[in-house]
């Protein structure tokens, strides 16, 4: 289980703004699912949310250097 507001507010910060502004998708959607898992949601439960599958967000989870994507 992911801890809420694990993600200092900076960090918060430049992932919306990816989000909002990056032009390639997967990139954008890798930081939705570090936003959404700061936000305390479970992987199954924005699954659906984003339209990807339960594997692909459990493997961000994990995987994911949050640094890298914002870099």
């Amino acid at each position: 289980m992911h801890v809420k507001n694990f993600l200092n507010p900076e960090t918060t910060e430049k992932l919306q703004q990816v989000l909002k502004e990056h032009e390639h998708r997967d990139i954008r959607e890798r930081s939705l699912i570090f936003l959404l898992l700061n936000n305390g949601k479970t992987q199954a439960q924005f699954c659906d949310l984003i339209g990807c599958s339960l594997r692909k967000i459990a493997y961000w989870s994990v995987h994911g250097d949050r640094l890298r994507i914002i870099g």
